[in-house]
């Protein structure tokens, strides 16, 4: 997952700081790296490395960066690769039809096919980022076409997956969601300045109001002329926006496609609260994306909330740490109970997915600790049953607890007195009203594209082949 970022000024301005207020407003998206870059007259200038972004931008390098007309950014977290600046983003490019540069929110499912056929034309690629590939694949297409928008939408027709891009050129900013609109893309506008951004949140962030959601499909272009929507992509027909968006992902103050996500989180608790009732207490919500959802079980079964636990402010999101003894590690530091809410009490402990099943084992050991009687753990999303191809960390199958384990034996595994999960039917019921199709695949295992049979051993084949390759270079 990752958050982009855009913003087209029609005059001269200080858009490195727009920018940068945009991405750390995007920052839940993505911790590992960032970057930003800022087209000032034609002439496009870059910065990224590894970091949040506030580590990686200080007021000097922001100066650096300057005032410009277009400038997009970036904040991202790696599924499979390696955190390094050459896998930061923006991607810039340099090609014989003049300068680009383009950020990315998804994973493509053709990735190694693609990789292959680019460089039997000679493309050399100096990342594993879906990013390099998608920028080679335009600028590829810009030299049979009059135009880069021209260019982008030949491109996506040979782009197979999750992706919401924005990208500018010497004179434009361009937005792209691919045709199922698998990742959310916002427009929005602020006295004449353009942004397009992952969440409205980030809107919020910069004083823009938002506009609308770029549709599936869509390719937006913004340029002296003003705003224009080339829809050649725009089926109308099914989306597969993705469900953890909701779950997990977007920040609680976002609305995405019409439901504010906090809205969409309640309703998901209180869909829990009546297919898994459960006599307690108190019900206590995981921070951050577990405490809408409490709220809405506490709301609907009507036992009380309870504020059971205190966050470290400046420790990142662990389901997005590479490394999974890391997310243990993160997981001490970061969360500590407050022990008059649990002591001698049963607990109804709710939180928005159990993936592996080690973090929420270590947080029913803090309750524990801190005296809790009984401990009920409820989680908002269905059980993962398979893995994400489009850009969630849900890996393999092996790793998934309820792959291996029913629900009690997960309670037993984790230490807790019983453990609940979201109903599949129940999903749909965090966009009550909305007609909108969803993504459910790591759930149901229907996925709304054919995935390549040999999509995962083709990926490792890169990752080893690149890696050596990058041992020899060094």
């Amino acid at each position: 997952m990752s958050g982009v970022f855009g913003v087209y000024s029609p005059t001269r301005s200080n858009l490195a700081s727009e920018v940068y207020y945009g991405i750390y407003a995007l920052q839940h998206r993505g911790q590992e790296s960032c970057g930003i870059a800022v087209n000032d007259g034609g002439v496009i200038s870059s910065h990224k490395d590894v970091g949040l972004v506030d580590a990686v931008f200080d007021r000097e390098v922001l100066a650096r960066l300057g005032d410009g007309e277009i400038a997009i950014g970036h904040c991202h977290y790696s599924k499979r690769v390696t955190a390094t600046r050459a896998n930061a983003q923006p991607m810039t490019v340099n090609h014989i039809k003049g300068q680009m540069a383009l950020a990315m929110n998804g994973a493509l499912i053709n990735a190694p096919r693609l990789r292959h056929e680019l460089e039997l034309l000679g493309s050399i690629f100096h990342s594993l980022s879906d990013s390099e590939l998608i920028a080679t694949t335009i600028v590829h297409e810009r030299l049979r076409n009059p135009s880069i928008e021209a260019a982008v939408s030949a491109a996506m027709y040979r782009l197979e997956g999750a992706y919401s891009l924005v990208l500018m050129s010497p004179r434009k900013l361009i937005g792209v969601r691919d045709p199922l609109g698998f990742r959310p893309l916002v427009l929005g506008e602020r006295d004449g300045v353009h942004v397009l951004a992952s969440e409205s949140c980030a809107l919020d962030a910069v004083g823009a109001a938002f506009v609308r959601d770029i549709e599936p499909g869509e390719i937006v272009v913004i340029d002296p002329g003003g705003l224009r929507s080339l829809r050649e992509h725009v089926t109308g027909g099914r989306h597969a926006l993705c469900a953890f968006e909701y779950i997990y992902f977007a920040r609680p103050d976002s609305v995405v496609e019409g439901t504010q996500v906090h809205e969409a989180r309640k309703r998901l608790g209180a869909a829990l609260a009546r297919s898994h009732p459960v006599d307690a207490d108190v019900v206590l919500g995981v921070p951050d994306s577990g405490i809408d959802a409490a709220l809405g079980y506490a709301e609907t079964s009507g036992i009380p909330y309870g504020l059971g636990f205190i966050k470290n402010k400046y420790i990142g999101r662990t389901f997005i740490r590479n490394d999974q003894r890391e997310r243990e590690d993160r997981v001490r530091i970061k969360l500590n109970v407050i022990e008059s809410q649990v002591r001698g009490r049963r607990v109804i402990m709710v939180d928005d997915s159990i993936v592996r099943g080690t973090t929420v084992a270590r947080i029913v050991r803090l309750l524990r600790l801190a005296g809790a009687r009984e401990i009920h753990v409820l989680s908002s999303a269905p059980p993962f049953l398979n893995p994400c191809y489009f850009g969630t960390d849900i890996d393999s199958r092996e790793d998934l607890i309820s792959v291996r384990l029913e629900p009690d034996e997960i309670a037993r595994r984790i230490g807790a007195d019983s453990v609940g999960f979201l109903r599949h039917e129940d999903v749909n019921e965090m966009v009550a009203g909305c007609p909108l199709d969803l993504c459910k695949g790591c759930f149901s295992g229907c996925y709304p594209l054919a995935i390549p049979p040999n999509l995962d051993a083709l990926r490792i084949r890169d990752e080893r082949r690149f890696g050596a390759r990058l041992s020899q270079a060094n």
